[in-house]
């Protein structure tokens, strides 16, 4: 009884240490990894893509239309969709060719392992110029908020700036 009444704290001291030096580590991570990303842009689709240095990421607070096949899992859901996201993606394009891009930001990891970023371009949050040019949608996925229906409104012709 002795023995485990001692050894008891001493396993709980060293969980907590070695959760305090795992919660420093990961947040040592995310802010030297806001200090030294950014680069070029490649675009996978209109809010996800990666940086000159290889590190693929997905804008944080933002959704644009799928540009996947609808056969495919994660794809659009119909082909204004599909439309919509060619276009949404020609406008990130355009926004950043041959400009770069500083990850002010890094939120974590999605569950494709991409890191959630925020990008500035110029000065200005690169999702806020997204959603101005009304190609994108601000979408709040941590709080649960249900994705954009890039079928429905968007794609009879509604800017996503004008949703309500």
């Amino acid at each position: 009884m002795i023995v485990r009444a001692r050894i008891v704290p001493v396993m709980g001291f060293v969980v907590f240490v070695l959760i305090a030096l795992f919660g420093a580590r990961f947040a040592s991570e995310n802010a030297q990894a806001a200090t030294e990303l950014g680069g070029t842009v490649y675009w996978s689709d209109g809010d996800s893509g990666q940086l000159s240095d290889g590190t693929k990421f997905r804008l944080y607070g933002i959704d644009a239309p799928e540009t996947g096949s609808m056969k495919q899992r994660g794809g659009a859901k119909c082909e204004a969709e599909r439309a919509l996201g060619f276009d949404a993606k020609a406008v990130a394009v355009e926004l950043t060719r041959g400009r770069e891009v500083i990850v002010t930001r890094v939120m974590g990891r999605d569950r494709y392992g991409r890191n959630v970023v925020a990008l500035s371009l110029d000065g200005e949050d690169m999702a806020s110029l997204l959603i101005g040019r009304g190609t994108h949608q601000a979408w709040d996925y941590d709080g649960g908020a249900p994705k954009p229906d890039w079928c429905g409104s968007f794609a009879d012709g509604e800017s996503s700036a004008a949703a309500p």
